[in-house]
């Protein structure tokens, strides 16, 4: 009796120490059209199923990418097996292991599940492997990868044999949750520490759900920390975190409204200099600085329509009496929008009458 306690102890102890606790405080990564997420508290133990819950665009990808070495934060800090984010990130990701993240890990749509297998078994060797196995035999290497293949699959709960065609069924006709289950079986092939699933609960039926869930609560209580994005918290889950949506970046203060220029003659010269003399609100200014001559008679150069509507910023009837005089007129309230082609039109009489005189 107490060898066998002995025994559950030791297995228990390799379970703690196969998964990677998560710990993570003020977490935050800030993109280019701001923060996706941020002040992200996290505190897993080893073999724990921490769902990350949240709606759809409120940085829950993010953040399992982050906490698997793939993104790099912005504020805060984060340790996962002992190892501190961002600072080294590529010691993450060499013990984690990503199964479903659209846009980073997605199966092909044209290759069958055994051809997944065996290129996943490949990718293990040439890059996680050692070089030492590369001495042993070629069978001894065989029989290794099948125990593999064999173990992901079993912990997955994918049996290929109930498949349409067997191992050389398609990805394309594999069911949602098959898929899935394939993610995961490929992702647990390098014996991961820490597993991240994105999307678990997408396009799944209610049972088909609850057996997503338990597939990943075994895969946990095997001692491998889980990762899940979802949307509804599951009642596996040992830890929750949830994300809400920031918005855009509003740390930043804005910018500042340009001062208006000084109502002088040398501000009108500039802005005539620069092109300005082609916006219908700067010509009625630019008419009242013009260079200085003598006042043209009243009844002379006077716009019978402009001081019949009241058109332009200011130019009606006392029009005709100088320059000196139309600026005041033109600052006397502020502009309808709904006049702006008039007040264009009475602008441009205003200026080429000016020219004239």
């Amino acid at each position: 009796m107490g060898s066998a306690d002995n025994g559950a102890g030791a297995a228990g102890t390799d379970a703690a120490r196969r998964g990677a606790a998560v710990r993570a405080e003020g977490f935050g990564v800030k993109g280019p059209r701001g923060w996706a997420f941020r002040g992200i508290g996290v505190d897993a133990a080893p073999g724990s199923l921490v769902a990350l819950a949240g709606p759809s665009g409120s940085g829950r990808t993010c953040l399992l990418l982050a906490l698997t070495g793939r993104m790099k934060a912005a504020e805060g800090f984060a340790e996962v097996g002992g190892v501190r984010l961002p600072r080294k990130m590529a010691a993450v990701r060499r013990f984690s292991a990503l199964a479903h993240v659209p846009g980073v890990s997605d199966l092909d749509p044209a290759f069958t599940v055994a051809e997944h297998l065996r290129e996943a078994a490949l990718l293990r060797r040439r890059f996680s492997g050692s070089p030492l196995a590369l001495l042993r035999p070629r069978s001894g290497r065989a029989a290794e990868n099948r125990r593999r293949v064999e173990a992901a699959l079993e912990a997955a709960g994918l049996d290929p044999q109930t498949l349409p065609k067997g191992e050389r069924t398609s990805v394309r006709d594999l069911e949602r949750l098959e898929a899935l289950r394939l993610s995961v079986a490929l992702a647990l092939l390098g014996e991961p520490r820490l597993l991240a699933v994105d999307d678990t609960d997408l396009k799944l039926g209610d049972a088909e759900e609850a057996a997503a869930w338990s597939m990943l609560r075994s895969v946990a209580d095997s001692g491998v920390t889980v990762l899940a994005v979802c949307t509804e918290v599951p009642d596996e889950a040992d830890v929750v975190v949830r994300t809400t949506a920031t918005g855009p970046d509003r740390t930043t203060a804005p910018a500042p409204a340009p001062a208006a220029e000084p109502d002088t003659a040398a501000a009108k010269a500039r802005a005539r200099a620069t092109g300005a003399d082609g916006d219908a609100d700067a010509r009625p200014d630019t008419a009242a600085t013009a260079a200085p001559g003598p006042a043209p008679a009243a009844g002379e150069d006077a716009d019978p329509a402009a001081e019949a509507d009241g058109r332009g910023a200011g130019v009606g009837p006392g029009a005709a009496s100088g320059g000196a005089d139309r600026a005041p007129a033109q600052k006397a309230g502020p502009r309808d929008g709904a006049g702006e082609d008039d007040d264009e039109e009475g602008a441009a009489d205003a200026i080429a009458e000016t020219g004239r005189a």
